[in-house]
């Protein structure tokens, strides 16, 4: 008895033993066919100009060699030892498959055309082009994704136009339910034509200061200056007032010395033209914006309203230059005998009149 339910089961199990036989055949059938083809198509990109082929060919010998097995295992189906049940679910095992390795090629291939693209000179002079490329990457991907989906429902027997018409029916309600995804679809398209801000700018946005770290399809991750991470919906984004410090061409240098009541106006004209040339003297200043004026006679000092602009753009060696500017401001200002204000108040004290005696 033993022994028949032994022979009976190595009948049963004996297919399968073939067909997983034939498959990592087939495998090696396809790494070795792309093994033998890659150095002749890589002697051939390397003969152009350009480098998109040589890395083509590098990006594409996974997928190619999986794609290659799969038709060779898809072909030797029909010798294989199964009854139709077992070919039928082979075959559907090869086709969803092979939709999976179309998919990884396919995202390959955008990942490629997209670093193609952004190395080209129309891309590499404007950042925003890059940041388009970027956003118009993933929703291409998202796009593939879908059209996958529907090929693999449609090998795995499911009826596509039954599905699109359910789709159209419920469109009106998962419109209503996904209505804030959609929201935010629309304002990752506004971000990418727009370019409000782009991937690694620094911006303000409601009450904090951060750099953009990824701009997704659903949201923006901004990460602040306490390094914290921030996430804001692009649909929310796309209608807010978005202040970006990256494009800033120069740094302003602006503020206002209270200098106290006891300064002569000979003193303040003095300090007024100590502190202009100071400014001037200052390598990156831009002569031009140069402005040192006698603002007002405030409360308890006598303001000066200091400005400039400065050519840089780096923020450490602007707060260098305007550490070195203040130091040297308050040595003009001692050096002309005047001083710095603070908040002062003077109170007098009137001594009342003595009150009349009696009878008077």
């Amino acid at each position: 008895m033993s022994d028949a339910i032994a022979q009976l089961t190595t009948v049963a199990t004996a297919p399968w033993t073939i067909t997983a036989a034939a498959v990592v055949l087939a495998f090696i059938l396809g790494r070795l066919i792309v093994r033998l083809a890659r150095p002749l198509l890589a002697r051939m990109a390397g003969h152009t100009a350009s480098d998109w082929d040589d890395r083509l060919v590098q990006l594409m010998a996974s997928p190619l060699s999986l794609v290659l097995a799969l038709q060779a295992l898809r072909i030797a189906a029909q010798w294989l030892p199964l009854d139709a049940r077992g070919i039928s679910t082979l075959a559907g095992a090869v086709a969803i498959v092979t939709t999976l390795s179309v998919l990884w090629t396919a995202f390959r291939g955008i990942d490629l055309a997209r670093s193609v693209l952004e190395r080209r000179s129309w891309a590499v002079d404007r950042p925003s082009s890059r940041s388009l490329l970027s956003i118009g990457a993933r929703f291409v991907k998202v796009t593939v994704l879908v059209i996958a989906g529907i090929v693999a429902l449609a090998q795995l027997g499911v009826s596509v136009a039954s599905l699109v018409a359910g789709l159209g029916i419920g469109g009106l309600a998962v419109a209503l339910g996904a209505q804030k995804t959609l929201e935010n679809l629309f304002g990752t398209l506004s971000i990418g034509v727009d370019q409000p801000m782009r991937e690694g700018d620094t911006v303000k946005i409601y009450d904090f200061v951060g750099t953009v770290e990824q701009i997704g399809l659903r949201s923006t991750r901004i990460r602040t200056l306490d390094r914290t991470v921030i996430t804001v919906p692009n649909g929310e984004l796309a209608s807010q007032r978005i202040e970006s410090f990256t494009v800033r061409d120069r740094l302003r240098f602006a503020t206002t010395i209270g200098l106290v009541y006891t300064t002569t106006s000979q003193q303040m004209r003095a300090i007024l033209a100590e502190l202009e040339a100071i400014l001037r003297r200052q390598a990156k200043t831009c002569q031009d914006s140069v402005a040192v004026r006698f603002k007002q006679l405030a409360a308890s000092s006598l303001d000066v309203e200091v400005a400039a602009l400065f050519e840089t753009t780096d923020w450490a060696e602007f707060q260098v230059i305007r550490q070195e500017l203040l130091l040297a401001f308050m040595a003009a200002i001692e050096q002309h005998g005047s001083a710095i204000a603070f908040p002062t108040q003077t109170i007098h004290l009137a001594t009342p009149p003595p009150a009349p005696g009696p009878g008077r």
